[in-house]
């Protein structure tokens, strides 16, 4: 290929992959379905190509479906140990952002309840949510009809709805949560975090990929008490993870999140979803699989100072 042909392609790469991101929930395959959508572009007769984003758009949307539908990607997420690979604030693979809709449709939230929606529902509330493609534009894409464009975006929409369980928050206020959140897990006395927590307060951790099913708690309580055992530092946690951790604050996939750093790696990390101005979900990632992208992406930018330096 010319130079001018990989150019074109690389204008639209992050948009492609915070398409993929999106379907997928995971960064590293939406990289590997990207790149696959690379091969695709550089081998078609691009002559007979009249709208290259269009096509390049149908051809991540049907890479990613299919990864959806491979027996290797049912059986992970049939086990009950996945959990969406997070991304911290800034990261391109976001993609738009200028609608609610947008912002949401990236949240680990949502990418969880669309873990649900059959793959081709969950490609057209992605298309029309956050791409904001017509329903006619989504037909040729998924090659269905209009109709049965509108009636998958209807069902989508009322699923995310139903599930929707946050409101948006500006940075200052995501980390005013973040530092009373971490003030409260490590300060000892479970009441404090009792306080911070809705009546109807979950919080789930993939437990570092060290279990084969994520591990859930449900009420206020029971998920201060998970929370507080998980903060308290240990010589054996020290003795895990490598060493000593460095707490921050930060935003990851739109909500607050507590990210925890060691020797510029991250390690952790906790997304705190909020409504009605407290916590209602904890979801924590800190299996090392997960985390490439999020440490890739903060060793770019310079950081606040931590709210714990030494855990």
């Amino acid at each position: 290929m010319d130079s001018a042909t990989v150019a074109r392609f690389e204008a639209g790469r992050d948009r492609l992959a915070s398409l993929a991101y999106r379907l997928l929930g995971s960064a590293t395959d939406a990289e590997d379905v990207v790149q696959d959508a690379f091969l695709r572009w550089q081998a078609a007769d691009r002559d007979h190509i009249e709208v290259p984003e269009a096509w390049l758009t149908k051809v991540v949307t049907n890479l990613s479906l299919d990864r959806l539908r491979s027996a290797k990607a049912r059986r992970e997420r049939a086990v009950g140990a996945w959990l969406p690979e997070p991304l911290l604030d800034g990261d391109p693979m976001l993609g738009p952002a200028d609608t609610f809709e947008q912002r949401e449709s990236v949240t680990l939230a949502v990418l969880m309840l669309m873990e649900r929606l059959p793959p081709v529902e969950r490609a057209v509330y992605v298309l029309r949510e956050a791409f904001s493609y017509s329903h006619a534009e989504i037909a040729e894409i998924l090659d269905i009809t209009e109709s049965a464009s509108q009636q998958h975006a209807h069902r989508a929409r009322r699923h995310v709805a139903a599930g929707r369980n946050s409101g948006e928050v500006d940075r200052a206020t995501a980390r005013r949560i973040v530092e009373a959140f971490i003030a409260a897990a490590s300060s000892g006395r479970t009441e404090r975090l009792v306080a911070l927590l809705t009546d109807d307060a979950t919080a789930i951790s993939d437990g570092a990929g060290l279990t084969e099913k994520l591990l859930r708690y449900t009420a206020p309580e029971r998920v201060a008490s998970a929370l507080r055992a998980g903060f308290k530092p240990s010589p054996a946690k020290r003795k895990l993870v490598g060493g000593t951790l460095a707490m921050h604050a930060g935003v990851v996939n739109g909500c607050p999140a507590v990210i925890a750093v060691l020797d510029d790696q991250v390690v952790g990390v906790g997304v705190l979803e909020v409504r009605d101005g407290k916590i209602a979900t904890v979801r924590a990632v800190a299996a090392a699989s997960r985390l490439g992208r999020a440490t890739e992406e903060w060793r770019r930018h310079a950081h606040d100072e931590p709210l714990i330096a030494s855990w």
